[in-house]
């Protein structure tokens, strides 16, 4: 098949991964063991039970630790903590109550992010994380978390390198198992890619506008990209007229910096075998645009891109894991600002696919230039499925707050997997009705649809995405406005930016795909 591109560049080498862009503990592994000094943490169930790392610094302490746990009202409940200073020959010993259950997936990353979390502000050159486990897989589980948990993005502070605050939570973090420093491999292998790939979601979130817009989130991903077997391409504003994606031109129109819309393939399946696609909503900043947007928390519009971070993130996790899957990220990038020259509330846009649309709303952008992208990803790459991430509407925020992102599709296959997935990764998912009767609330008397206006409206913006989406092919619709952003941090997700969908794709791809391709 031919393939239109500008700006593209293709390239499929096989260097090491880019240094790890975490900046904070260095993580390592080693035997286990039971260091008697410095800044330790270890685990213990609910009762005081379980754990030969207790009981041994108990026995150590002549009964102390117990009797000091008793005091504090500390009995091993899963959450809980007791964090002791200066107590029997340790800097510092951090207790974690993992409660009555056996930890596996994603209870092991709660707890690294816990002791990441509470060793952020601490100057200590190094913890010691003991874990009575034996499984490398466990040992990365726990890595996977500190790193997560550990993420700060602080770029722009003035701070001298001597100051106290900018030696908090650096040094190294030694991970301590009965796997040894073998569970390194596995870490490297499996994980390590995966929390990389949701610090440069956080990143790319946390940006200000003016320091990324669209050329630039290119620029930044094919830094990130590089040394990858990853294939780029760009189109760029005359690419995309030539291919008549009025759409997304539409939306970039007003603004100075133009869209760009990426593509970003790997192919660690089978040669010819239908990729799996994700497509990804980039509004770079979004103003509303003539339908302008209240000026209070219009600052949080910078992070309207993170659908766009999150599949593009998706997609390098992949290809730095050697996944065995084919699979393209597509973002729509774009940003939507007020101008002589932006789109207004009455256009007829009229998009690659030759469907048209009025704008009801320049604030309903996201689904605007989603409809060129969902359209050029079936054209060219024939996926076998499409799953499009977008921080879409304040109604699912006003549904499902923070804890979940809505969960629309036409597949109850493709929907139980994504589910399924949500579950496992903590990045949670809340299934959302989606019924034919929001199209006709979408009518438009001169244009084939309308770009708002219907309700509900989570719901109706799904509906008019599906409608450049083919009925035959499995979709899903994810808006994750709301989980994008966390306003009170987690283990493993800091206050900030959340990176939202690349710990969950990559679990669908695990889980639902790779087994068959092994």
């Amino acid at each position: 098949m031919s393939r239109l591109t500008a700006l593209v560049l293709s390239f499929a080498v096989a260097i090491a991964w880019p240094a790890s862009v975490l900046a904070q503990r260095s993580l390592s592994f080693d035997a286990h063991a039971l260091p008697g000094q410095g800044a330790v943490a270890i685990a213990v169930g609910e009762g005081l039970s379980g754990s030969a790392s207790f009981d041994a610094i108990d026995a150590r302490s002549e009964g102390a630790l117990r009797r000091a746990a008793q005091a504090d009202g500390f009995g091993g409940k899963a959450g809980s903590q007791l964090d002791l200073r200066g107590f029997a020959g340790y800097d510092r010993l951090l207790v974690l109550g993992t409660g009555k259950d056996a930890l596996t997936g994603k209870a092991l990353q709660d707890l690294g992010g816990r002791v990441a979390g509470a060793f952020s502000r601490s100057t200590a050159p190094r913890v010691d994380l003991v874990w009575d486990g034996n499984e490398a897989e466990a040992a990365s589980h726990l890595a996977f978390g500190a790193a997560l948990g550990q993420y700060r993005f602080d770029k722009y502070r003035s701070r001298k390198d001597d100051d106290e605050a900018a030696q908090a939570g650096k040094g190294e973090l030694v991970i301590r198992t009965a796997a040894g420093a073998g569970a390194s491999a596995h870490w490297t292998a499996q994980w390590k890619p995966v929390a990389e790939a949701v610090a440069l979601a956080r990143d790319l979130s946390t940006e200000p506008a003016n320091a990324l817009w669209p050329e630039e989130f290119v620029a930044r991903v094919r830094t990130a990209a590089a040394g990858l077997p990853l294939r780029i391409e760009a189109l760029d504003v005359p690419a995309m007229q030539k291919l008549g994606m009025g759409g997304i031109l539409a939306v970039g129109q007003g603004s100075v910096r133009p869209p760009r819309l990426l593509l970003l393939r790997y192919d660690g399946g089978a040669a010819g075998e239908a990729p799996l696609a994700f497509v990804g909503k980039g509004i770079t900043f979004d103003s509303g645009g003539i339908s302008i947007k209240p000026g209070a928390n219009m600052w949080q519009m910078k992070g309207d891109m993170t659908g766009a971070a999150s599949v593009v993130s998706t997609v390098i996790a992949l290809a730095g894991r050697k996944a065995p899957v084919n699979a393209v990220a597509v973002a729509a990038l774009a940003e939507n600002m007020p101008s002589g020259s932006a789109a207004r509330p009455g256009d007829v846009i009229r998009t690659a696919s030759g469907k048209t649309f009025e704008i009801m709303s320049t604030d309903a952008e996201g689904r605007m230039v989603l409809t060129d992208a969902l359209w050029y990803v079936q054209r060219q790459d024939r996926p076998k499925l499409v799953i499009d991430v977008a921080t879409l509407t304040g109604s699912i925020m006003a549904a499902l707050g923070e804890d979940y992102a809505g969960l629309f599709a036409r597949d109850d296959a493709l929907a139980a997997q994504l589910l399924a997935a949500g579950e496992a990764s903590g990045e949670e998912l809340w299934r959302m009705p989606l019924r034919e009767e929001y199209g006709k609330r979408l009518k438009s008397p001169i244009a084939d649809l309308r770009n708002g206006g219907g309700s509900p409206g989570a719901g109706a913006g799904a509906y008019f995405i599906g409608e450049w989406v083919d009925r035959q092919l499995p979709w899903a619709h994810l808006d994750i406005a709301g989980s994008d952003w966390a306003s009170s941090g987690r283990p493993t997700v800091p206050e900030g930016a959340t990176g939202f969908g690349v710990r969950l794709l990559d679990r669908f791809v695990r889980d639902h795909h790779e087994a068959s391709a092994r």
